[in-house]
């Protein structure tokens, strides 16, 4: 991170869009637009991998580490190509504004999609960059592609549920799988090449317009994915593949009882015997995707804590050790560690930090939580952040700075606002006096939610961590990236030297 940048934090699916959810169509080309037009550098967005309706449509749950999300695949982008028509992309429309809808949004998504499979295969469009995902993806695409048929096939079922010979791939058994459900496998592997190639246009575009993409790294996978169904060694589980011990965090400003994951932990002993190859193939193929990658939960590449399988709160969990010198100077070896943020919030110890320094990764600084102590002294107030590090006024996980003012922060958090504003703050001026402040923060980076941006209050927050239904469903409506907007916002860029055309250190 050498320039003083400043961006945009939304995920795709909080586009506004025709089809229930936001994509990779015209309306991210218009966004990275306005990012432009505003004089902003970074486009921040959560994981682009696969979620399921039964982990509350997460991005930070997905059935692959690798894998991406059919449902951000653009229709009019598939209409433009030749491989749908317009019948049918009329007949998907579902919604301008309002959450999204991924369970309907899903059933239409796979229709349209399966008829392009089938005009894809009628006219061998694309067969050339076809070709070329399949071996470049190898490594992955075939251990996710039919672990997505053998759920279909299974009804739906968890894989440890599955006949012996498809838990533990049997290779015989596989064999003939593979070609008894060839063309089911084969329109998997074309989703994933579409989604690929849509996400890959709208980044080239970002490039074009001088906007980098940072994304979002999970530290865990889900029980019930294709990488544990397919690498089972390199997780905590017992006998019959369920897990031993669950991921989760011990109790902090999000939770009281902390927050339980459930996710499978991960054998360090035998990654490390492995060489870390899972790890670096899962680096790798993220920076094919990102500029910048955010290692969300990085104090867990340090160490880790982890609850009996079966608990129900996050509490009776215990620390445990990663082999992190090991592990990093292996990574980083064949990774550039500057394309990496670490998220470093929770309980963050020394030892966390000391890694951190030295491998020269920035951390994260959230202006919310920095009003409730000494002032003077407090890490998340602007004053005393590092350069290296990346400045929010909230993240994903946070109320919005309108939302936090009006039900959250209290009396004596809003004396220390008002006095290290200067003025009297309202509800009115809340977002836009915090986004300033990390603005002329000493950060190298600074983030602002869009709905922060926009001034919007909590009916417009992503997520609450702990309450599965309803999160992630937001959307911003159409007509929300003003001119207006876009000058406020680049007066400021600019005047705070984060500017694209002159950047004043």
């Amino acid at each position: 991170m050498n320039d003083r940048k400043s961006g945009v934090l939304m995920h795709v699916t909080s586009l506004p869009g025709r089809f229930g959810i936001g994509d990779l169509g015209p309306e991210a080309f218009r966004f990275v637009d306005f990012l432009a037009s505003a004089e902003q550098s970074v486009w921040q967005i959560l994981p682009l991998t696969v979620t399921s309706s039964l982990t509350g449509n997460s991005p930070y749950s997905s059935l692959s580490a690798f894998a991406l999300n059919p449902l951000l695949v653009s229709p009019e982008i598939l209409l433009r190509e030749g491989l749908t028509t317009q019948e049918h992309v009329e007949y998907i429309y579902a919604q301008e504004s309002g959450p999204a809808h991924f369970r309907r949004v899903k059933m239409l998504k796979e229709a349209l999609l399966m008829q392009a499979f089938e005009n894809f295969q009628k006219t061998n469009a694309f067969t050339a960059e076809f070709e070329a995902f399949q071996q470049e993806s190898s490594g992955w695409l075939e251990d996710y592609v039919r672990f997505v048929v053998l759920k279909q096939v299974f009804g739906g079922e968890i894989w440890c549920s599955w006949p012996e010979p498809f838990r533990y791939r049997d290779e015989k058994e596989m064999q003939r799988f593979a070609k008894l459900y060839e063309h089911d496998l084969m329109y998997h592997r074309f989703v994933q090449f579409i989604v690929w190639k849509q996400w890959q246009s709208v980044r080239d575009y970002c490039h074009q317009k001088g906007v980098q993409v940072m994304g979002d790294l999970p530290i865990y996978v889900e029980t019930d994915s294709a990488d544990v169904w397919s690498s089972p060694e390199c997780f905590k589980l017992d006998k019959k593949f369920r897990p031993e011990w669950v991921a989760g965090v011990p109790p902090d400003y999000f939770s009281e009882t902390g927050q339980l994951w459930g996710n499978p932990v991960y054998r360090w002993d035998v990654l490390k015997q492995q060489n870390f190859r899972w790890w670096i193939d899962r680096f790798k193929h993220n920076i094919k995707l990102y500029d910048e990658i955010r290692i969300d939960h990085f104090r867990g590449l340090v160490q880790y804590w982890e609850v009996p399988a079966g608990e129900k709160t996050a509490i009776n969990g215990h620390w445990a050790d990663v082999p992190v010198q090991d592990f990093l100077k292996t990574v980083f070896s064949e990774i550039d560690s500057k394309r990496f943020v670490a998220e470093d919030l929770g309980t963050i110890t020394d030892d966390v930090y000391e890694v951190m320094d030295q491998y020269g990764l920035g951390g994260m600084k959230v202006l919310m939580f920095g009003f409730g102590d000494d002032l003077e002294k407090h890490p998340y107030l602007p004053h005393n952040y590092a350069e290296n590090s990346v400045a929010y006024t909230g993240t994903h996980d946070n109320n919005t700075a309108v939302g936090w003012f009006k039900n959250e922060m209290t009396a004596h958090e809003a004396g220390n606002l008002n006095q290290y504003v200067g003025h009297e703050v309202t509800a009115d001026s809340v977002a836009w006096d915090l986004i300033k402040l990390i603005w002329e923060s000493p950060s190298h980076v600074a983030i602002a939610p869009v709905q922060d941006l926009l001034s919007y209050d909590e009916t417009a927050r992503m997520n609450i961590p702990g309450v599965g239904s309803e999160c992630w469903r937001w959307r911003c409506p159409y007509l929300a990236f003003s001119d207006e907007l876009s000058d406020r916002l680049r007066e400021l860029t600019v005047a705070a030297g984060r500017g694209k055309t002159k950047n004043a250190s």
